[in-house]
């Protein structure tokens, strides 16, 4: 796990999620940053593309 911000990232959310209350999401090469909607400029948690797709395939 690390806690670098990605470099320009384009940050998406579910359509689904309220204004605000939601978790954003930046995919950068191997990497994938989540981020709390709420607060854009706060801290950015980053992990390998690999765990974050099998922590989604968890979800379904």
């Amino acid at each position: 796990m690390n806690r670098e911000k990605p470099e320009s990232p384009s940050w998406r959310k579910s359509s689904r999620s309220t204004e605000e209350n939601c978790v954003e999401v930046a995919f950068a090469s191997d990497r994938v940053a989540l981020r709390d909607s709420k607060d854009p400029r706060g801290p950015v948690l980053t992990v390998q593309a690999a765990v974050f797709a099998r922590f989604v395939r968890g979800l379904r």
